[in-house]
């Protein structure tokens, strides 16, 4: 029978403040997306650095004919410079954080060049000589970077040292403020969903206001006085997290797996529907949250004696 009266009451109020209820659950939807951007934004970074840095390389560029760095003053980069550099990297305290040393000999980088740049009419003029050698470095944790660095770019016979990471600090420079600005947008857009909610559930209190009174003269408890009120804005607010969820999927779906699939960045390591539903239950808990902070701040007192 209370149930039965309960479900009642909350239809009959979404009934008589249909507008306010389809503010609410647009106010949700929107503010819920901006909040599952910027959490899937996080997943993509994330993503790409696992699959990027996995990939990428310390690069000890040795000294070629002409150099006016302090290390290559000797000259071009002996047999003995190159066995000692060999040396420091796999013995020693960066024997743990190496992975795989490679050497590329001028030649070697004169033919990677020339097959990467077959039409450059510059790179056609130059020969083997004009080409420097190198050791290509792959870390078991690319985040020790700088221990390599530290230990090699001083060497005698290694002009410098290169980190390939520094290729993609911008682009997650990128994606890093984008994730705040999406997240900044859904801190206003979740306050203003808060405060409608407020306002729906206060207008509805309001409006039966009366049948409240009537109801705890006859001894009806807070919670069965209250609850169809709250049950209006849960409902509104998990409606429109529902429709975030399924704005993001469409999105994820059909923007991001179609498009880069029919594109040159098919290599990317994209987000992908799974990711869609391992935030879809945080964003239903804050759905759940925002019409429980509004109805925690508005019953007690338009419910009250």
């Amino acid at each position: 029978m209370r149930l039965r009266f309960i479900i009642t009451e909350v239809f009959h109020g979404l009934r008589r403040n249909t507008t306010m209820a389809l503010s609410v659950v647009i106010v949700t939807l929107v503010s819920l997306a901006f909040v599952g951007s910027a959490m899937l934004l996080q997943v993509q970074v994330g993503k790409l650095k696992d699959d990027w840095y996995d990939r990428v390389e310390v690069s000890i560029f040795l000294c070629p004919n002409v150099s006016d760095v302090a290390t290559c003053k000797s000259g071009p980069v002996t047999a003995a410079q190159e066995d000692n550099i060999r040396n420091v990297l796999q013995t020693g305290a960066l024997e743990d954080l190496v992975e795989r040393v490679y050497y590329e000999s001028k030649e070697e980088a004169w033919e990677n060049l020339l097959e990467s740049r077959p039409d450059d009419f510059l790179v056609q003029q130059l020969t083997a000589d004009d080409m420097q050698p190198s050791f290509r470095v792959k870390l078991k944790d690319p985040e020790q970077f700088e221990i390599v660095s530290d230990a090699t770019e001083n060497l005698d016979g290694v002009e410098y040292v290169v980190d390939q990471r520094q290729v993609f600090s911008t682009l997650f420079m990128i994606l890093n403020r984008s994730t705040l600005l999406a997240a900044s947008l859904a801190i206003v857009m979740l306050l203003a969903a808060v405060l409608l909610i407020t306002t729906t559930i206060r207008l509805s209190a309001l409006s039966r206001r009366r049948e409240t009174t009537i109801m705890r003269m006859v001894g009806s408890s807070k919670v069965l006085i209250q609850l169809p009120f709250m049950l209006e804005g849960i409902i509104a607010a998990v409606t429109g997290a529902l429709f975030s969820i399924l704005g993001l999927w469409l999105a994820v779906r059909y923007l991001v797996q179609d498009w880069l699939q029919s594109s040159d960045f098919n290599w990317v390591d994209s987000i992908d529907q799974t990711d869609v539903f391992s935030v879809a239950p945080w964003l239903l808990l804050i759905a759940l949250g925002l019409s429980g902070i509004a109805s925690v701040v508005t019953l007690g007192r338009y419910t009250s004696a």
